[in-house]
């Protein structure tokens, strides 16, 4: 009997080829699909799935583990899988058990679909509709961004509620469904091939049974299961990319000469407080972020005030490392084969995304201030 590997042992084996592929995943803006099946080939897309479906039964912070990895080597891998345990974990919770092994087993891709055009980055309010009619539920929806759009398996959809008082609801969609329509190909400044797209709904059809949890009760799932790992997992993948940055521009300062001094660069007491502050910077990030973990499991009472303030820190955190990055190694920087400009790109993705950093600064001061969040 052939041992299983340990999720380590498995990254070890594929996150060099991962690293391999990222610059010319960037170049192009494709969608990583290589290291995509790697992942489901070698275990990790099925990490956080249930043991009783076939899957690994980890928690958040293995989860958190292997995007800060991943994020060091390909930050477009790295946000697909962000995506994929986010909305894994609903379907842990609410999803059918054939999909569930179809993630468990690694051949099923997964992803959220809840922004959308008419609420913008405040996901939590969607304006698109379920109708209910002849057995099915009829979709209709402008989503202004997904990723992995039109390349994953299914989406966890949001809507309004089909006929019951509350936000929102979720759908199982599958990537298929006729009247879904994914809008062009995603060419951005970082995070090249995540295949982030919008995605328009006209009269999508599911069944009544691909509703995950009840009617109206959406908004729930979204802040009590979503929104915890994916705030996590997005502090991760910062805290990864920022990690990768500090040790690029380290073997960059170590190898660089001034020849006419007979010094390197990082003999230079100014780089070295450059390279000291983002040193400093991520262990900080990781420190809030590994703290986090622990207020969740913990159930600690400021486990909601941590979800809140960790994505915010951790992204800050990879904009300021990732910024002194570029100072350090000068015009080299510039040059894609350093590696830290697109560190640098990669890095200011987690700012923008929903919830957006400045959307969290308002939630943590209502938080300490006592205010409700909604």
């Amino acid at each position: 009997m052939t041992q299983q590997l340990s999720t380590d042992e498995a990254l070890d084996q594929v996150v060099p080829d991962i690293a391999a592929r990222a610059a010319e995943v960037d170049a192009a803006g494709t969608f990583p699909r290589q290291s995509v099946r790697a992942l489901g080939e070698a275990g990790v897309l099925g990490l956080v799935s249930a043991t009783g479906v076939g899957g690994g039964g980890a928690g958040m912070r293995a989860a958190a583990g292997v995007i800060e990895r991943l994020a060091g080597a390909c930050a477009s891998t790295a946000m697909v899988t962000v995506m994929h345990y986010s909305a894994t974990a609903v379907l842990e919770a609410h999803g059918p058990e054939a999909v569930r092994r179809d993630v468990a087993a690694g051949r099923h891709l997964t992803t959220l679909a809840f922004s959308e055009v008419g609420s913008r980055s405040q996901f939590w309010a969607p304006l698109s509709t379920a109708t209910v009619g002849g057995g099915e539920v009829v979709l209709d929806a402008r989503k202004s961004w997904a990723t992995s759009a039109g390349e994953a398996d299914s989406y966890v959809w949001s809507s309004r509620p089909a006929a019951a008082d509350g936000a929102s609801t979720l759908w199982l969609v599958p990537v298929g469904a006729a009247g879904l329509e994914v809008a062009g190909a995603f060419d951005g400044l970082g995070l090249r091939g995540n295949a982030s797209a919008p995605i328009t709904a006209a009269g999508v059809r599911v069944p009544l049974d691909a509703r995950l949890g009840p009617d109206g009760g959406g908004f729930d799932i979204m802040m009590g299961v979503v929104l915890p790992w994916f705030q996590v997992l997005s502090a991760a993948f910062s805290v990864g990319i920022a990690e990768a940055a500090i040790q690029r521009t380290a073997r960059h300062a170590t190898a660089t000469r001034f020849e006419h001094l007979d010094q390197s660069l990082a003999d230079q007491p100014v780089n070295r407080h450059h390279i000291a502050r983002m040193r400093l910077q991520a262990d900080q990030a990781r420190g809030l972020l590994l703290d986090t973990l622990a207020a969740i499991e913990a159930g600690r009472p400021d486990a909601m005030l941590r979800v809140l303030e960790v994505k915010a820190a951790a992204s800050e955190a990879a904009v300021a490392v990732t910024d002194l990055a570029m100072r350090v190694c000068g015009g080299a920087a510039f040059r894609r084969e350093v590696g830290v400009e697109r560190n640098f790109r990669d890095a200011r993705a987690a700012t923008v995304m929903a919830p957006t950093t400045d959307a969290l600064y308002d939630f943590i001061g209502k938080a300490v201030c006592g205010l409700p969040l909604f």
